[in-house]
């Protein structure tokens, strides 16, 4: 048996804002009623986290849970707890219709910090940056350049991004060519 590793292989590029892969992340993407109680349940229970509002994600540690659509979240959990989750939902889901995916190995998840990470994001997504329209715990759905990612921000210079293994080089390629080139100097007062 192979052992799991991550698409971008601990890749790092340094420059003022710094572009990291996190490794290998567990994820779930699950589908359902998200206003069921047991649903919501199960997802707090699994993550130590509150459920989020739409357009927002709730952290905790390693853990998160990530508003996706109207009936979709995804829950972020240890690598080698994904399996356990997977069962925690299917018992507590039991009856209930529900879809619950392990697609930890079909993305990846990419770090940006540094002074200017909204300008690195915002040359690359058509999302408003700007700290009066997007905060700590806000979270989209949206594109970077050619491809589908989903980003939030930890802190005021920390982004966390998402994408399909299949594109994980060209995204953190153009992440780290962003950050290259410098700041726009209109988001991040440079």
């Amino acid at each position: 048996m192979s052992n799991p590793v991550s698409v971008l292989s601990g890749k790092v590029a340094a420059a003022d804002v710094t572009v990291s892969d996190m490794g290998l992340q567990g994820m779930i993407a699950l589908r359902g009623d998200l206003s069921a109680k047991s649903l919501r349940a199960v997802c707090t229970k699994l993550t130590g986290t509150t459920f989020p509002d739409q357009g927002q994600i709730a952290i905790n540690g390693q853990n998160a849970l990530c508003w996706m659509s109207t009936d979709e979240v995804l829950l972020i959990v240890p690598y080698g707890s994904v399996r356990s989750a997977l069962d925690a939902i299917a018992k507590a889901l039991n009856g209930q219709h529900h879809l619950a995916s392990n697609v930890s190995d079909a993305r990846a998840m990419i770090m940006l910090n540094g002074p200017y990470v909204r300008d690195v994001l915002a040359k690359l997504a058509p999302v408003d940056l700007h700290s009066d329209s997007f905060q700590v715990g806000d979270f989209r759905r949206s594109r970077l350049g050619q491809v589908a990612a989903a980003f939030w921000m930890e802190d005021d210079q920390t982004f966390r991004v998402i994408c399909f293994r299949s594109v994980a080089e060209y995204t953190f390629d153009l992440l780290a060519a962003s950050a290259k080139a410098g700041p726009v100097g209109y988001l991040s007062g440079n």
